[in-house]
């Protein structure tokens, strides 16, 4: 786990001393291991009140990155164009991939994922064993980790720099571009105080300033990792269920039935940290597939996840297509497209189609049951409960889910 994200779980236990010494451990790494880090004008040995304050200068200046669509391309695309706070930092709208590029006409290849929560996602692994506090650690748990819906990147530096330089996105023609644009910004002199006066000197050293700043943002508790949902007070005490709701929650973790704790974990972890509804693993569900996108128009085009096209490293490896992580649900209810290619457009329509995939195809997939997957890879597609020949989930237990996610939303009072 994420050490400043362990300092806000820790925070919240009361270990003020603890959370301070996690904290700068964590900011003195940024300054051993990150080039963009070298200039901050600090000693080696830093006070906590001086950790702190320049731990917030850097996430106030990747806010003010975050928002800023100067540095697309287009002058008019920032990260929150796609990414919007009021949707949990997903997409704004219901449209299945957002537009971008130089003029803002060019449509992605994938459904905006989410950033909240991102603090806690571990780097990507293609074996992974819990700790015994957490489930059974001699059992392998497949590929988990990294980040987007295939996992090619760990930190969310690097995440960031990919919308960046992405031709369908923010569509910089390259890392330098992104410098001129925050050299001229308002912002510039709080990199310079940040980062040293000559880093826009150093076009890279300037790059990995403004991505490191942006992952400090996301980052920042109280905005990406609040706990602040119906589901967390109640976890706490200070709220109840409705009738609904518990049911609900009684399905979501029935493995009988909704089974759906096995990959999204509904249980505070062993040492205490909430719940993160998410084991970070990958899974072929079978999606139908999207013709909204464009790029789906093409009939030989597959999009495989783990194994391609986005991701590179794993294409020979057959068993992983047709894989995608499985997100958090915190905060699902905000969101307006789901799965890798916003192929739904409601929460029910999401829920429902893992209740009826096998029993009632027809209605799912038009063309033929897996339409989004070449034949030799419908073997990797999840069977695992509530998938299957035999109806587990009524339409009764469809609604108590989606009131049971609902209570997953940050924000309750």
């Amino acid at each position: 786990m994420n050490i400043a994200a362990g300092a806000v779980v820790n925070s919240r236990n009361g270990a003020k001393t603890g959370r301070m010494k996690q904290l700068w451990v964590f900011l003195a790494g940024l300054m051993v291991v990150t080039p963009a880090a070298a200039g901050l004008p600090w000693g080696p040995d830093p006070s906590v009140t001086t950790a702190y304050a320049q731990a917030r200068a850097i996430a106030d200046l990747g806010r003010k990155l975050f928002f800023d669509p100067a540095l697309s391309a287009s002058g008019r695309m920032s990260c929150a164009r796609c990414h919007d706070p009021a949707h949990g930092f997903s997409a704004p709208n219901a449209l299945p991939v957002q537009p971008g590029g130089p003029d803002l006409r060019r449509p992605g290849v994938r459904a905006v994922p989410g950033l909240m929560y991102g603090a806690f996602v571990p780097g990507f692994s293609e074996h992974f064993f819990e700790s015994d506090d957490d489930g059974n650690g001699s059992i392998d748990q497949g590929p988990t980790g990294g980040r987007d819906w295939d996992g090619r990147v760990d930190r969310a530096r690097d995440q960031a720099a990919l919308p960046l330089l992405d031709p369908n996105e923010m569509a910089n023609v390259s890392p330098d571009a992104v410098v001129a644009a925050v050299k001229k910004a308002a912002y510039a002199g709080d990199v310079r105080r940040l980062y040293g006066p000559g880093v826009f000197a150093d076009p890279a050293r300037a790059f990995a300033a403004v991505t490191e700043a942006l992952e400090f943002y996301q980052q920042s508790p109280a905005t990406f990792s609040p706990f602040s949902s119906k589901y967390d007070a109640f976890l706490r005490g200070q709220a109840s269920l409705t009738e609904q709701e518990g049911r609900g929650l009684a399905t979501f973790n029935d493995p009988a039935r909704g089974n759906c704790a096995q990959c999204h974990k509904s249980a505070a972890s062993g040492n205490g940290q909430p719940p993160l509804f998410t084991d970070f693993g990958y899974v072929a569900l079978g999606v139908p597939r999207n013709r909204e996108i464009p790029a789906n128009g093409d009939p030989a085009y597959f999009d495989l996840g783990l194994c391609g096209p986005l991701r590179h490293d794993l294409a020979g490896e057959a068993q992983y297509c047709g894989m995608f992580k499985a997100p958090t649900l915190r905060n699902v209810a905000l969101k307006q497209s789901f799965y890798h290619n916003g192929v739904f457009h409601s929460l029910r329509d999401a829920v429902a189609f893992y209740a009826e995939r096998d029993t009632d195809p027809g209605k799912w997939y038009p063309a033929g049951k897996f339409d989004d997957l070449p034949r030799e890879y419908a073997e990797n597609v999840s069977m695992e409960m509530p998938f299957g020949s035999k109806q587990v989930l009524s339409d009764a237990d469809v609604d108590d889910l989606v009131a049971f996610l609902r209570t997953l939303t940050d924000g309750y009072r």
